[in-house]
């Protein structure tokens, strides 16, 4: 099987079968990233390109580790330490970055299609490493990667997703995703944080958390962005706490084995409480090992288009 596209800007235009295809190829990945060599000759010879437009930790930081444990030449470009702080366009930066002989370009941009832009502008494949409020799809995937470790499949399994629903990237790549391997998706946040017309992606919107919660094999929460909190969409940090926030006594409505994850970085006590981050039920610090095991497969994936894909180790 090979991916269709030489890019993955979203989970909202591929198949089930392609998510099932790289989540399957992350596993023999994740081998990789846990043994005591990290080092293969995947990506010999591959040159990988890093654009942020945007601050990343851990989705920057898993992608160069991903690139240099398999061989590739990796490269990083900031926004702001580039030509694009002189006035440059994304596709004359593209453009240069193509005729450098780059075979894939990671890029994050604070607005929604530019991805989508660059792919039809160059050669190398583009990955969505986010894109303004729209797509995170390499951030679902890890996600799902962790479902599918910890509970064995992923359909027929309720899911909330708990949080700002309006501006992430996540959860849209989650909704995505996630409805399409037959999960069903319920969510919950303040009303001014729920896209009007959510629903008809096929998930349960809840106007309570316990609702929402209530039975769940996985509970995730997103990060509030503090930045956006001048806009007056909600009253206080404390009141989002008391009413949103997944404490322990929330936990509780949930299955006694219901995972608790979370994309990163948390504000604890706003969305989450210490005592679940750091509770039993929290594979938060997993999903960052995962998505070192993602990165990988999609590199991979995308650098073998029209060979055997078959991993060996």
């Amino acid at each position: 099987m090979n991916l269709k596209s030489k890019d993955l800007l979203g989970l909202r235009d591929i198949s089930a079968e392609e998510i099932q295809y790289i989540l399957e190829t992350a596993k023999t990945m994740k081998y990789i990233v846990t043994s005591n060599n990290k080092k293969t000759a995947h990506l010999q010879g591959k040159s990988i390109i890093t654009l942020f437009y945007e601050n990343s930790t851990r989705t920057r930081l898993s992608f160069e580790l991903a690139s240099k444990y398999m061989g590739a030449s990796a490269a990083n470009i900031s926004a702001s330490s580039s030509s694009v702080s002189k006035g440059e366009t994304l596709i004359d930066t593209g453009n240069t970055i193509n005729m450098m002989g780059s075979d894939v370009v990671i890029i994050r941009h604070p607005m929604s299609g530019a991805p989508h832009l660059l792919a039809k502008n160059i050669k190398a494949s583009v990955i969505n490493a986010g894109d303004g409020m729209n797509e995170h799809p390499t951030q679902a995937l890890l996600d799902m990667f962790t479902i599918l470790e910890k509970k064995g499949t992923i359909k027929g399994l309720k899911i909330a997703i708990i949080g700002d629903i309006l501006h992430s990237r996540v959860a849209r790549s989650n909704i995505w995703g996630l409805t399409k391997l037959g999960a069903e998706v319920s969510i919950s946040g303040p009303a001014t944080l729920i896209p009007r017309d959510i629903d008809k992606l096929g998930v349960k919107v809840y106007s309570t958390v316990q609702e929402a919660i209530l039975d769940a094999d996985v509970v995730m929460g997103l990060r509030i962005q503090l930045e956006r909190q001048k806009k007056g969409l909600f009253p206080t940090i404390r009141e989002y706490s008391r009413f949103f926030g997944i404490d322990d006594k929330r936990l509780k409505l949930a299955k006694e084995d219901a995972l608790v994850l979370h994309p990163g970085p948390v504000n604890r006590g706003v969305e989450l409480a210490s005592s679940v981050i750091d509770g039993e039920q929290s594979f938060i610090n997993e999903q960052v090992t995962n998505g070192v095991a993602i990165r990988m497969a999609l590199l991979y994936l995308l650098t073998r288009r029209g060979t055997n894909n078959e991993v060996t180790n």
